[in-house]
């Protein structure tokens, strides 16, 4: 019990200090598989022009050629993109978040921006999964297609953070109103 109390949030050495190399982390990891993402839609697009070359290789899942289906896998490494675009920008937002805390402001102007920026990426990313299902349900029939499924939790949260961008505009607020009072 004593070591909770010792821990602080803000601050070098902080619990915000330690979540920011967490999120620089999970950052990096992003980046990598942006690339391996990017990498799959390269070798598809490249034996896209050969087509006697795709009918020498076999990749099989499940019992099923992959490479018979491929304009339904370059749409899901689209959309596993436009997933890994919305996190980054998430994740890059957290991380500057993070950074002002780690430096012991919290209530930095900018951070309001930037919870916005998360709201609407998290509004987008639940939206995007909606076209998916849409998508999948008119492109996939059968077993194979992503069910339908109405994220209140995700909403919830967009809305949250939503709230919370306005508590940290508040406190700039009253930061600022603070620094001119004599």
């Amino acid at each position: 019990m004593r070591q909770l109390r010792m821990m602080r949030a803000l601050g070098p050495g902080s619990v915000s200090s330690f979540l920011k190399v967490i999120l620089d982390v999970v950052f990096a990891g992003l980046w990598i598989a942006v690339g391996a993402v990017g990498l799959m839609m390269l070798a598809g697009l490249l034996l896209s022009f050969n087509p006697e070359l795709i009918n020498q290789i076999s990749i099989t899942v499940a019992g099923t050629d992959v490479l018979a289906k491929w304009p339904v896998m370059a749409g899901s490494f689209l959309a596993t993109a436009a997933y890994l675009a919305g996190l980054l920008v998430i994740v890059e937002r957290l991380r500057k978040i993070f950074a002002t805390l780690t430096a012991g402001d919290p209530f930095h102007p900018d951070n309001v921006t930037r919870l916005r920026v998360i709201g609407l990426a998290l509004a987008a990313l639940e939206l995007g999964r909606y076209v998916v299902w849409i998508a999948s349900a008119w492109l996939l029939p059968g077993k194979t297609r992503v069910e339908p499924d109405l994220s209140l939790t995700s909403w919830f949260s967009v809305l949250v953070v939503f709230v919370l961008a306005e508590v940290f505009r508040e406190g700039a607020r009253l930061r600022r109103e603070a620094e001119l009072t004599i």
